[in-house]
C-alpha cells in the first residue's frame, strides 16, 4: 500500500492490479471508469492476428472455377485426388484420377514453384509445370485458415492457354 499526500486531498492507493481505492467517493467512480473505457479501448483496438501458416500438406477437396461469370465447382473427394505441399519458400502440387485407367494412361498432373505471404496475400511462382504456357508464370491469391481449412482465392491468367478465371479452392491440412 502507498500513501500519497497532496495539498487538501489525501489518497490511499492500494498496489494490485485494476485496485485503486480512493477516500472520495467522487473521484473514486470516476477513476473506475475511465479504468474501465481505457480497458475496453485497448481491448478493441489491439489486433493481434496470428501469421497464416501455410507448412504442411493440404488435400484439395473443392475447387470453384469462374469464366466470364459462369461458376463449376469440382468435388475433389469422389474421381480426383490432389494434395499441395508447402514448406517455408517452395509449394507443390500432385493431381491424379483415382480410379485407375484401363489403358496406360496416367491423367497426372504436377507442378510447382516458389511463393511468398504476406499477411493474407499468397503469390505462387510456377517453376514447374507439366503445360509449358503456365511455366514462369505469377499468380496472386488471398489465403485464409479457420481450423484445419485453407481457402486459396485468386485469378489465374495465363494468356497463351486462353485461360482467364477466378479459382476458388478449399483444402483441408492432412494430418501426420
Amino acid at each position: 500500500m502507498s500513501i500519497a499526500f497532496m495539498p487538501d486531498k489525501f489518497i490511499v492507493l492500494y498496489s494490485s492490479i485494476f485496485t485503486v481505492d480512493i477516500i472520495f467517493p467522487e473521484m473514486k467512480h470516476k477513476i473506475m471508469a475511465f479504468a474501465f473505457f481505457f480497458g475496453l479501448f485497448l481491448s478493441c483496438n489491439s489486433k493481434t492476428a496470428l501469421p497464416i501458416r501455410l507448412n504442411g500438406t493440404w488435400k484439395l477437396v473443392s475447387g470453384t472455377t469462374i469464366t466470364k461469370g459462369v461458376a463449376s465447382t469440382t468435388d475433389y473427394t469422389k474421381e480426383t485426388s490432389m494434395i499441395k505441399i508447402i514448406n517455408d519458400a517452395h509449394f507443390a502440387f500432385l493431381k491424379h484420377d483415382l480410379n485407375s485407367p484401363k489403358d496406360s494412361s496416367n491423367h497426372f498432373d504436377a507442378g510447382g514453384g516458389s511463393y511468398a505471404l504476406t499477411g493474407d496475400q499468397y503469390t505462387e511462382h510456377l517453376d514447374y509445370y507439366n503445360d509449358r504456357n503456365w511455366e514462369g508464370k505469377t499468380f496472386h491469391f488471398t489465403v485464409s485458415i479457420k481450423d484445419d481449412t485453407l481457402v486459396q482465392r485468386g485469378i489465374e491468367k495465363v494468356e497463351n492457354a486462353g485461360i482467364d478465371r477466378e479459382i476458388i479452392e478449399r483444402y483441408v491440412r492432412i494430418k501426420k
